[in-house]
């Protein structure tokens, strides 16, 4: 056995691990975990990849990204503050491990099945045998410690932020790979200049950024936005999500005349919060997709055409509404399922209205701290980008069948 392991990244290049160093060979064996390689499997922009065709990537390589940006950073500053060394582990485990607990799809499996990740990650840190054994030998209470990270109660503020917070690593991987896999040009990141930014504040022990960086921080939270609005919720995206969750919605009426094996039934028939850890462990964008071939030839017509549709990427249409008042929007809705009922088709499942907000900043961790001449001030106080980028903007699109496109952009 080498004493190094390469990840040879397409964003990041080189991710090497020393087994010698006693960290890196505890982030070694549980990336050699059952667990962690199911990430292989787990498309990190689900169904992305209908709209960006290159959108192929997985959690696995996305989380082994934010291992690379979390210790690239706090290699730095813990040479500068030797505090901080003890934190090393957690820091770097708690980055690597932050998406083990991702479905099928990502969070498009999460809107189509309603559940939330973070609960599984943590669950599966406390009752994988693996996982926990790996853990309890390095240190009995490193399970504990790092889920004090996820639920943003440890100790140490810096901590938290780094992991989960406005500027963090998974923030910081996440754009630069979904860039990269979407050719979305506006998501490139000046990414060495934002890692030398940020500092640790000793005397508060939160994390903070040099004011020299604002511009770069700047670019990276409307790099962020843009991501969001014209990636994240691209309107085909949207489209393809909303068909998914119909799917599963119409699956989840009688999974017993459907052809499902034993992990897809109990996805189906219980609350996924409540399944047995292997059950939810044995879930996979390949099981999910395998069952949606199958269900082509469903007997339930509904559920066999939206199952066709999708695999054939025949996807509804969706157009933005926003700039009308909620009546006009109620008002297309309604005479889209109009027509829809006149072509013979359920309109709860052949068109629908979408909203969402969209919002560049918030103060989530106590928000992005710039360490001025003045003291330490919220990034929001000092720059009136970051303000704007803190409002609220709620977009509507109606979702319907491309056979009614016509009727629909006469009335528009």
């Amino acid at each position: 056995m080498g004493q190094t392991r390469t990840y040879h990244d397409p964003v990041h290049g080189a991710i090497t691990l020393d087994r010698r160093d006693p960290v890196e060979q505890l982030l070694v064996r549980l990336i050699d975990t059952v667990p962690f390689q199911r990430l292989r499997r787990v498309r990190q922009l689900g169904a992305a990849s209908f709209t960006f065709h290159g959108a192929e990537g997985s959690r696995f390589t996305h989380s082994l990204g934010v291992l690379w940006v979390a210790r690239r950073v706090f290699d730095r500053l813990q040479n500068n503050y030797p505090e901080l060394k003890n934190h090393r582990a957690v820091v770097l485990v708690a980055a690597l491990l932050h998406d083990l607990g991702h479905g099928p799809y990502s969070h498009t499996g999460e809107e189509m099945f309603q559940f939330h990740h973070e609960f599984w990650t943590s669950k599966i840190l406390f009752y994988d045998p693996d996982i926990r054994q790996i853990l309890d030998e390095f240190s009995s209470d490193l399970g504990q410690k790092i889920l004090q990270i996820y639920q943003n109660i440890y100790p140490l503020k810096f901590v938290c932020q780094w992991v989960s917070g406005q500027l963090d690593c998974d923030r910081l991987d996440y754009l630069m790979r979904d860039s990269y896999l979407t050719g979305a040009a506006y998501g490139r990141l000046d990414l060495d200049r934002i890692v030398a930014a940020v500092d640790y504040d000793p005397d508060a022990g939160t994390l903070v950024v040099h004011p020299k960086s604002l511009a770069a921080i700047e670019h990276y939270l409307v790099v962020r936005y843009f991501m969001y609005a014209q990636v994240y919720n691209h309107r085909k995206n949207v489209a393809v999500t909303w068909m998914l969750c119909r799917l599963i919605e119409r699956a989840k009426l009688y999974p017993e005349k459907l052809y499902c094996d034993a992990t897809m039934t109990r996805w189906l028939t219980q609350p996924i919060d409540c399944l047995e850890l292997r059950d939810y462990l044995a879930a996979d964008d390949d099981v999910l997709n395998y069952h949606i071939h199958r269900w082509t030839g469903a007997d339930d017509g509904i559920l066999a055409d939206l199952c066709q549709r999708f695999l054939q990427r025949n996807l509804f249409k969706i157009v933005e509404i926003t700039p009308y008042c909620e009546a006009v929007q109620q008002k297309l809705l309604n005479q889209t399922r109009e027509a829809v009922q006149k072509l013979g088709w359920d309109d709860h499942y052949y068109c629908g209205l979408h909203r969402r907000s969209i919002r560049g900043y918030t103060l989530y961790q106590k928000g992005i701290l710039v360490q001025t001449a003045q003291g330490v001030q919220e990034i929001n106080e000092l720059s009136p980008l970051v303000q704007s980028l803190s409002q609220a903007q709620t977009r509507a699109w109606l979702i319907y069948p491309r056979e009614l496109n016509a009727s629909i952009m006469a009335w528009l």
